[in-house]
């Protein structure tokens, strides 16, 4: 049985999923503090000049050196991010094949003000699972697992300045031709572009 310990996404990168869709179990880091420049709050699409990026604005710390916890952390709700990213989305995504078929699944989620990120971003989860019928039970920590036990921890995919998949397999893209294939972008690229063969894709990388 293969267990894993990951950090919840904004929907998260391909190589996150990657990990997911092999997985027995996952379990999601629930009790961590929070980190800038991570998938925690931020998701890379394909836009029509190439690589996008959409940043959720977050409420920090009141003191820079303030640990602040994940679970914790507000969204800044005084921005109109929700109408920003939902535009970004039909832009990008609207002639790709599978986009009208999931539109309505995703747009709920741009909609309805959230307060907590993470809250949010388990909602976003939901709703990915769904869309790729991805049926796998998780479950989240109740403390910090600084040394987690009996499972893989891969928790260094939420990072977003990481070192990416080399070999990640291509599947058609929007704007491919102007700008090449772009790897390890936001789950959701996979999905509009190849919809209910998406799941067959994540299970096959690697």
């Amino acid at each position: 049985m293969t267990n894993i310990l990951l950090h919840p996404a904004y929907f998260g990168p391909i190589d996150q999923f990657v990990a997911f869709a092999k997985a027995d179990e996952v379990i999601f880091e629930n009790e961590d503090n929070y980190q800038k420049q991570t998938y925690r709050n931020r998701q890379y699409i394909y836009g029509a000049n190439g690589k996008l990026l959409l940043n959720i604005p977050v409420q920090h710390a009141h003191n820079d050196g303030e640990h602040q916890l994940y679970k914790e952390v507000k969204i800044e709700n005084n921005f109109h991010w929700q109408r920003d990213h939902w535009r970004s989305l039909q832009t990008a995504y609207r002639t790709s094949p599978f986009f009208e078929y999931y539109e309505d699944d995703f747009a709920p989620l741009y909609e309805q003000k959230q307060v907590y990120l993470l809250d949010f971003n388990y909602h976003c989860l939901e709703v990915v699972l769904a869309a790729l019928s991805l049926d796998i039970s998780f479950s989240k920590t109740t403390e910090y697992m600084e040394h987690p036990e009996n499972c893989t921890d891969l928790r260094n995919l939420i990072v977003s300045k990481r070192e990416h998949p080399k070999n990640q397999t291509r599947y058609a893209q929007v704007f491919e031709e102007k700008h090449g294939f772009l790897k390890n972008l936001s789950v959701l690229d996979l999905i509009f572009n190849e919809g209910p063969a998406a799941l067959e894709h994540l299970k096959n990388e690697g």
